[in-house]
């Protein structure tokens, strides 16, 4: 779920990037800005900077102090994770699950707009994404504590859903069985080619 919800959220970037668009040229090339464009632009951003956290917490992909945890074996890494999801994480989301209830019915209650001008954009939608948001990394941490305990039991940690990578130059060479050798030779005929034109 927390994949699906990530690359479902994923297309504000698209959205965003079309809307800050329209505002600059808006801006530069009509002489029109729109008052309210920076506080849309928040919203659309901070809509996808939330609702991507549980995508992140499923990939493994919060940055972590790993200093001494990465020498660790699976099974000490399990035992600090779940002291860790317990202790903190849980009761962390649950507090801001909470919190941004409140906050988003108070922003409902009063319908809640921008500041910006008499007309700016409504806040109460931003606001109820908070406990969403909250909510649906809520249940990624139940899911990690589970692969938790999986790890403590098994002795290694259970795979993880595959998704979109960076591009590993070296893994790439082996795949396509390329060597350095003929990236350089490769090299040198282009070079020799264009100098000789």
């Amino acid at each position: 779920m927390s994949t699906w919800v990530g690359h479902a959220f994923s297309w504000l970037i698209v959205g965003l990037t079309l809307f800050v668009s329209w505002e600059v040229f808006s801006r530069y090339a009509l002489d029109a800005p729109h008052a309210w464009a920076y506080d849309a632009m928040i919203m659309l951003y901070g809509s996808l900077f939330m609702m991507a956290g549980a995508y992140t917490l499923a990939k493994n992909g919060h940055v972590r102090g790993d200093v001494l945890y990465g020498f660790f074996r699976p099974r000490t890494q399990a035992t600090v994770d779940l002291a860790l999801y317990i202790v903190f994480f849980i009761p962390g989301v649950i507090a801001l699950v909470w919190a941004g209830y409140y906050y988003a019915a108070e922003s409902w209650a009063i319908r809640e707009h921008s500041s910006v001008m008499a007309e700016g954009p409504p806040i109460y939608p931003f606001k109820t994404i908070i406990p969403i948001a909250g909510a649906v990394l809520l249940l990624q941490g139940v899911v990690e504590i589970i692969r938790c305990i999986i790890c403590i039991g098994r002795g290694e940690w259970p795979s993880r859903e595959e998704d979109v990578q960076e591009i590993d130059v070296e893994e790439l060479k082996e795949m396509v069985h390329v060597k350095d050798e003929d990236i350089r030779k490769l090299d040198e005929i282009i070079t020799h080619r264009e100098s000789g034109k």
